[in-house]
């Protein structure tokens, strides 16, 4: 039987490797001549290197080894030096931030929270330093900047989490601990603790983006291979000149779905979803503590979810710290006690 092949399912290009563009003048030259990987290509493209980090990159990785190596030394420590256990328990271990005792001052022992405020430090830097990397490569290659604009929505959820609302709040213990699992327990304590993120109208819209993205990547990648054989990988130019796979594409969109859209708009739809995916996120993470104390009472109070009958069951947040004392009743009720005269033991009796 007959077998169609294209670049993006069994053929795997070999040829010799692709350098690019050349680099404007006064970059650092690329380093490696390139090559291919079987397994690589199965994913994507076959090809690998060659690579250019340039100053920026490289003092980004230095950053990041600095974390890592801060992160990766203390959970170590914490099971005795023992690498056993450690890499048994690695997925529980965890560097945690200093306590609320220490407030949001950056001077904290280093066994109380400051080694993590340090591996912060160097991870932010190094995750910021990558950022300018990405910006400066695309202006240098002529790109536009949708690249590093959507690298800063995910930044932007990053800080908050671990630094804009710890501020606000006024202590680190506010921050996310470093670790597998112990961060995702920080979630659903997190949680819990504000009255169930699902009443968080912007924890909504995170998620909703964050499965439209997924959903939207799908169709799109999906289409595109689906249609190869008709040229839909040259998706550039049929955005200006339509071909047959675009025209099909579309079709079989508006035929199952009613959604239609072409080689460019697919690409703004994603774009944007994936982007409000981290944005509405970092928003929702912002106001909780900071305006919003109890999203369930909130959301209640403004008829977005239904109050649920009285369990019994106090919530702390509808108690007051310093109750006031009841005024006194009436003085005519008030109720008199009387005297209560001492029993005295009686006398035994004579005996004869």
């Amino acid at each position: 039987m007959s077998q169609f092949q294209t670049l993006f399912n069994t053929i795997q290009l070999r040829t010799v490797p692709e350098a690019g563009v050349p680099l404007p003048v006064g970059n650092e030259p690329r380093t490696g001549e390139g090559g291919y990987s079987y397994w690589l290509g199965k994913l994507g493209a076959a090809q690998l290197g060659p690579i250019y980090l340039g100053k920026l990159g490289v003092a980004s990785l230095i950053f990041g080894f600095f974390a890592i190596e801060i992160i990766g030394l203390n959970m170590w420590a914490s099971v005795n030096w023992d690498p056993i256990q450690f890499a048994r328990q690695l997925p529980w271990l965890a560097l945690e931030p200093p306590g609320p005792e220490w407030g949001f001052t950056p001077f904290v022992p280093l066994a109380e929270g400051g080694w993590w405020i340090i591996a912060g430090f160097f991870l932010t830097t190094s995750i910021l330093l990558w950022w300018a990397r990405t910006f400066a490569r695309a202006k240098a290659l002529g790109l536009g900047n949708h690249v590093p604009w959507a690298f800063a929505s995910a930044i932007f959820l990053y800080l908050v989490l671990g630094f804009i609302r710890p501020g606000l709040m006024g202590s680190w213990s506010e921050a996310v601990p470093f670790g597998i699992f112990p961060h995702l327990d920080w979630t659903a304590a997190f949680s819990i603790r504000y009255g169930n993120l699902f009443y968080n109208p912007f924890h909504a819209l995170s998620i909703t983006f964050l499965y439209g993205s997924t959903l939207l990547f799908a169709m799109h990648g999906a289409t595109i291979l689906a249609t190869a054989r008709y040229g839909s990988e040259r998706e550039i130019e049929q955005s200006t000149d339509r071909g047959t796979a675009t025209e099909r594409g579309a079709l079989f969109w508006r035929w199952t779905m009613g959604f239609n859209a072409n080689m460019e708009s697919i690409h703004r739809w994603a774009w944007w979803f994936a982007v409000l995916t981290t944005l509405t996120g970092g928003i929702g993470i912002l106001l909780t503590g900071t305006v919003v104390d109890n999203w369930y009472l909130w959301a209640v109070e403004h008829h977005y979810a239904p109050s649920y009958p009285d369990s019994g069951t106090l919530d702390p947040s509808t108690v007051s710290l310093n109750p006031q004392p009841l005024p006194p009743g009436p003085p005519d009720t008030a109720v008199t006690a009387s005297p209560v005269t001492p029993s005295v033991p009686a006398a035994p009796a004579p005996t004869n």
